[in-house]
């Protein structure tokens, strides 16, 4: 099994570099005039940008190099640690940031834990789903433990409250059960349950009705919660096909808030236009086809399943990010891979695809 010596996925590294050069540039111009007017430097958030990055390009080159079956003795604990800082940030240690205590840390050097338990159950699952005895096509002795364990890290998530993580991690694990082997059948009666638990999820809390509202018709809530619905069209609509050129995006004048976050891919295509929207979406398709081209071609099950978790979550990430910024989901706080401002994210991001590019080292020929 070793891969010593051989070169990773060149066009995997290629595209993650060039959608890490394009997230760090887009930070700076989406958030140059709020960087301005709250820090008196328009730099603020891109020098923060590019410092993660530097860390978390060093993560990735150290865990390509790093044979990732050495990773499997670390999966039970990665899961406990993980859900004890679920616990943790629920606590007064928890620091509120956009209305969740989702955050350890102080100022810039907070971590958020529910981007790091992502990684954590891709990790255990994988491990967990390769053994002969995890019978994952037996509902009680496979499927049940399972969904349980998701379901303790999901009620962590959402007493954040978080809804977007949320949504990442159900979707990553239900990518990751359904590969390993669960039966559509089982799966087709939990996408039924998961139905009225949503709608419970949304009822229950009052902005989060409106968010769904808002999203039926955001033109009737123009001031409240369809404000960042419609100022993400009002980026999208003028960048035509071409953008109004780099750095010239109106709507990052303090109209769409933290424009350097969620919505950063709205401002791309203001100022790149379709044409540069639909490059960076192309290239998040080759990523997602190098990712599931590396699981199919791993040695061993454990290998396979750790890809697909992993460019799983990449995959379910982006489509909801792009779905929020064009319309065509309910606003969540999710981050664009890669792209949007964020620390967390973007280290865990770089992480993962390390592993990846590990995985790609030890393919079969």
């Amino acid at each position: 099994m070793s891969g010593r010596g051989r070169l990773p996925d060149v066009l995997l590294m290629t595209v993650t570099l060039l959608l890490l050069a394009v997230g760090v540039v887009m930070v700076y111009s989406a958030s140059a005039v709020l960087s301005e007017q709250r820090y008196g430097d328009a730099f603020y958030y891109a020098k923060r940008q590019l410092l993660w990055a530097a860390l978390g390009v060093v993560l990735m080159l150290v865990m390509m190099r790093v044979d990732y079956w050495k990773l499997r003795p670390l999966a039970k604990p990665a899961l406990w640690l993980c859900l004890l800082l679920l616990v943790v940030v629920l606590t007064p240690l928890g620091a509120v940031r956009g209305g969740s205590r989702a955050w350890l840390g102080v100022g810039s050097l907070g971590i958020q834990p529910s981007e790091f338990a992502k990684l954590g159950f891709i990790l255990f699952f994988s491990d967990w789903l390769a053994k002969p005895t995890a019978r994952i096509d037996s509902f009680w002795r496979g499927l049940a433990p399972a969904l349980g364990l998701v379901a303790a890290a999901v009620v962590l998530i959402m007493l954040e409250p978080d809804l977007g993580q949320t949504a990442v991690l159900v979707g990553t694990m239900g990518i990751l059960i359904f590969v390993a082997g669960a039966r559509i059948r089982h799966l087709a009666y939990l996408a039924g349950l998961a139905v009225p638990v949503f709608a419970a999820l949304v009822a229950v809390a009052p902005y989060r009705l409106m968010r769904v509202v808002a999203f039926l018709d955001p033109w009737k809530y123009p001031l409240n919660e369809g404000y960042h619905i419609i100022q993400s069209l009002y980026a999208l609509g003028p960048g035509g096909l071409f953008g109004l050129g780099l750095g010239r995006s109106r709507q990052k004048f303090l109209y769409l808030p933290e424009p350097q976050t969620d919505f950063i891919f709205a401002i791309l295509a203001e100022e790149l236009g379709f044409i540069g929207g639909a490059t960076i979406l192309l290239l998040f398709v080759v990523l997602v086809w190098r990712g599931i081209h590396a699981a199919i071609r791993a040695p061993d099950a454990f290998g396979s399943l750790l890809a697909t978790g992993i460019v799983g979550m990449i995959g379910v990430q982006v489509l909801i990010n792009i779905g929020v910024v064009t319309g065509s989901m309910p606003v969540t706080g999710i981050t664009l891979p890669l792209i949007s401002y964020g620390g967390s994210s973007l280290v865990l991001m770089l992480t993962g695809i390390g592993i990846l590019l590990n995985i790609s080292r030890h393919a079969r020929v």
